[in-house]
């Protein structure tokens, strides 16, 4: 979609009815969720976020200052005001990581407003984001990375060869090639080659962004075996991977599978079907794989995403370093 239809579908948006706005806010708002759904091509589960977190922020304000809230009235708000609310939710219990992105959603709708010449929420400026605690994400080893995608792991299960196939299938995608479960599950049956011919995977990530990823021949024919074990017709434009009644595959069958496979290989709670996606990249770096290049692998927007892993890698130097060095 284009800036200008975005802009003038924004413009036609019904409102949202928000008790605690003005209409003129409910406005607004209804058209900065369509802006960045459509023009700043948000999923539509980060806007069903920002909408969440921007209501919280309205509501409280109403209540704050004590009526429905206005545009004026935003930008009207003190740094006061604001750190308020951010006491408020700690208060509430909420974590600095929901905090942040609560702060995120209303510097994006402020933003808007700005722009579309609406309110000036200078006071936004000058708050400061909470500090988040660093966490690393928990790869699994390599050899348990390679025991969860193998089908033998599973024989012992009362469920069907072509359900045991096609979630081998699934777990070898997301360590093999380092998809997200949304990405592998979104897969058309056209979008994987057969073994011998292709190498290469078309998988849409966030913001709808295509991205080729390579694919090893192995994942391959853990993909070839499950479709010709599949008792399901698979079309070309269908999903690649079908549930038991022949519908799109739910990612919460993905990450039970993982809970099982955790009680038998003895993994820790960490070792979910996204540790995977950690796991390929951190196996990738250990083995001098170029960071730039995983940043591509990933569709990782900014290299910075991609840099938590020299973290993991150099975490794990340290652990070899301490433990192996003669004079420790």
């Amino acid at each position: 979609m284009t800036r200008k239809a975005a802009s003038e579908t924004a413009r036609a948006s019904p409102e949202i009815d928000l008790p605690f706005a003005a209409p003129e806010v409910s406005a607004a708002m209804a058209r900065w969720l369509v802006h960045i759904g459509a023009e700043r091509r948000m999923s539509p589960k980060t806007v069903e976020a920002y909408a969440r977190d921007a209501r919280q922020v309205l509501a409280f304000l109403c209540e704050h200052l004590g009526g429905r809230v206005t545009l004026r009235a935003l930008g009207s708000l003190t740094t006061a005001d604001l750190r308020a609310f951010m006491a408020a939710r700690r208060g509430d219990g909420i974590s600095g990581r929901s905090l942040m992105r609560a702060l995120a959603g209303m510097r994006s709708f402020a933003r808007w407003l700005a722009r579309e010449g609406l309110a000036e929420i200078g006071a936004l400026a000058a708050v400061r984001a909470p500090k988040i605690a660093k966490t690393l994400p928990k790869p699994l080893a390599v050899a348990d990375a390679r025991r969860v995608a193998d089908v033998d792991m599973r024989a012992g299960e009362e469920r069907e060869p072509w359900v045991l196939a096609r979630d081998a299938a699934v777990l070898a995608l997301l360590y093999g090639s380092g998809l997200r479960i949304s990405e592998a599950l979104g897969l058309k049956r056209r979008d994987v080659p057969a073994p011998g011919a292709g190498d290469v995977v078309v998988v849409t990530g966030k913001g709808n962004k295509r991205r080729m990823v390579p694919v090893l021949r192995s994942v391959l024919q853990a993909v070839a075996d499950y479709v010709s074990l599949c008792p399901y017709d698979l079309p070309d434009t269908g999903p690649l991977f079908v549930g038991a009644k022949g519908g799109p595959l739910s990612p919460r069958i993905i990450q039970l599978v993982m809970e099982r496979l955790r009680g038998a290989l003895s993994l820790p709670d960490s070792a979910t079907p996204h540790a995977l996606r950690h796991s390929f990249a951190t196996h990738l770096l250990m083995r001098g794989g170029d960071l730039r290049a995983i940043q591509e692998l990933l569709g990782h927007a900014s290299l910075s995403t991609t840099q938590i892993y020299t973290g993991i890698d150099s975490e794990r130097l340290m652990e070899v370093y301490r433990a192996a060095h003669p004079r420790r």
